[in-house]
Order: C-alpha cells, then structure tokens, then sequence
C-alpha cells in the first residue's frame, strides 16, 4: 500500500490481493481478489487447529495445483509481467514461480526468513519453524525486501530490510500530547474479553477502543468503527497506545512518537515485535492475560521516557523500498527487455 503511488506512476500493474489487504486496497487502485490463508480463533484465543480447518480448502487447493491456483496462473500469463512482487501469499509466488516470472518477496514476516533478527532463546524454536512454513509456502524468490520497524542483517545477496511503509495520511496531521488512551485490536471480537475491559475501565484517562466493531461511549470508555483517517488523528492526539504487536501499527506509533504497551498475539512474528518494541525502549509488552490496571497505570508514569527514545528511532521506509524494487527489478531483467510491468500481489 505505501509504495503503489509511486509504482502506478512508473509501471503497469495487476494487483491481486486477499482478506485485510483486499479491503484496504480495493479504494485505490483496480484489484483482483484471491484466496488468503488467515488465522483462526477458538474463543480469545489463536487455535492451531481451528487455523488448519479453515485453511484446509485453500491449502487443498495448492497442494493439488487447483481452480483457484490455476486461475492465478492464467492471469500472470496473459498479462506477462517481466517482475512480480509477491507477499506471503503462496498462490502468486507459486504461478510466478510456474511461469519462469522472477520473484520480488516483499513483506515483514520474510525477517525471519531473511534476516537475522534478534530472538530470546525462548522463541527461537518457534522462529525456526515458522521460518520453515514460510519458505515452503513461498519458495525461494530471487530477491526480498523486508519492510520491518526494527533492523536486521540480511542471511544472504540480494535482500535489503527497510523500514515501515507509512501512509500519506500519517504526515498530514501533527501530534500532540493528549490525555486519551487509544486501544487498537486486529481481531478485537475475540481479544476484547471482559478482563481487558476492566483493566481499562479502571483507569482515570479516558479510553478510545477500535477493532470491536462497536460504536458509541460507556462511561469512560469509547468505542469506534474502523475508519483509517479518524484512526489516525486519534492516535495523533492521544498519550498513548495500546495494541497487538503489528508491525505496521508499532511502526505509525514510532513517527508519532506514541508510547506503546503491546499486547501480542500467540504468533512468533509478533512476541518478537514485542520484544523489539522493549529493546528499543519505546514501550512495553504484556500479555492479554496479565493486562490489569495496575500495568496499564505503571506504563503511563513511564511515557515520557519512551518519547525521548522514539524520537531517534522513526523512519519511512518507503523511499527506500521503491529504490530496493527498481534496482532488484533492473537486476532481475536485465537482458530481457525494458522494465514495463509489475505484478503486485498483497
């Protein structure tokens, strides 16, 4: 999303894209929908096997070469790009990879893949696995950008790490030091439990809750629909933010310099953002278990302290991501003609 402006200006592109990045996509520029592998809940909780019964029609799908992953293949076949840049969607990777189409992998979860992050001990079986699901479900792509908040070296040639793909909307508004707590949940209908509401409750600030689906205030907590401009002048204005440990979200918060308490999902990806967001010094992380008031409380008498840190550490990275991409898509083609068409999968 951060770098199509300017890839539109200077190429021709099909987008294809699945799930969240379909939503956020389909405002901006023509996109072709295709099949995403999602997470699944049973109650709050990530569940490793409600996750493969829901993705099992489109694993089925790629494992047998099917309708759906056929589609995929006709489509980057009659449209011939020279390059496609691909995320972690495994049916693009695979038909460019079918059709001899040099691949650009382009996404934050390729760190752990691609990089050397740093991992505690504790997490780094984990790592390991999923950085062995992940290559079987993408290959080996020629080339991969790693859009990350935090810096690795790269494990090889031809991978640069950038840093977060920030929105246009984000240097449109000015921050300032409100009073408000701003709460972001991705999958607020599981995460937002009855605990978590009393833990914010019980503090004196004010509370904004996005990621419920609800909308309207109780008492001193207010809730709000998804909508990103309004999202954004919240969080420009509040003290500080609350939230799963996305990388895209910790990576707004830096350049607004908004104090972070993450709360990570039972993903790997994340508990290494979260412990990222520690080392750095721009907040803390503590687990939708153990949110009381108390945590939330100590975490605010500290926010001044992360400010100071996060005011050197914010970058865009979406500069040099273009650059990556027209350098890695000049390498890729050379002696094949000009550089015309891209293919972006998200």
């Amino acid at each position: 999303m951060g770098v199509l402006p300017e890839l539109t200006k200077r190429h021709q592109v099909l987008l294809l894209a699945g799930g969240d990045a379909l939503e956020a996509l389909a405002p901006v520029h023509p996109v072709i929908p295709i099949p995403t592998l999602r997470y699944a809940y049973a109650g709050s909780r990530l569940s490793a096997l409600e996750t493969l019964r829901q993705n099992y029609p489109v694993l089925s799908d790629l494992l047998s070469c099917g309708e759906e992953e056929q589609r995929v293949t006709d489509l980057l076949a009659a449209f011939k790009p020279h390059v496609a840049i691909c995320d972690v969607d495994p049916f693009t990777h695979r038909a460019a990879a079918r059709l001899g189409v040099p691949r650009i992998s382009f996404d934050h979860f390729g760190i752990l893949a691609y990089c050397r992050p740093h991992v505690p001990l504790r997490h780094r079986p984990a790592a390991l696995r999923d950085a062995l699901v992940y290559r079987l479900l993408v290959g080996q792509p020629e080339r991969a950008i790693v859009s990350s908040f935090y810096s690795a070296p790269p494990v090889r040639s031809g991978v640069r790490c950038v840093g977060p793909l920030l929105r246009d909307e984000l240097f449109a508004v000015k921050a300032e030091r409100g009073d408000e707590v701003l709460v972001y949940l991705n999958q607020g209908r599981h995460q937002y439990t009855p605990h978590v509401e009393h833990a914010l409750r019980a503090l004196d600030n004010p509370v904004l809750v996005y990621g419920t689906g609800e909308e309207g205030t109780d008492g001193s907590i207010t809730y709000r629909r998804t909508d990103n401009r309004r999202f954004i002048e919240d969080m420009a204005r509040c003290r500080a933010l609350v939230c799963t440990a996305g990388n895209q979200i910790v990576g707004e918060a830096l350049h607004l310099g908004k104090p972070l308490l993450v709360l990570p999902e039972e993903s790997t990806e994340q508990r290494i953002n979260a412990c990222a967001v520690e080392r750095l010094g721009i907040g803390e992380q503590v687990s939708f278990g153990d949110l009381k008031a108390g945590v939330l409380r100590r975490f605010l008498s500290r926010t001044e302290s992360y400010v100071e840190r996060m005011r050197w550490l914010a970058r865009d990275g979406r500069r040099d991501a273009v650059d990556a991409l027209e350098r890695f898509a000049a390498e890729l083609t050379a002696g094949r003609g000009p550089v015309e068409r891209f293919r972006r999968a998200a």
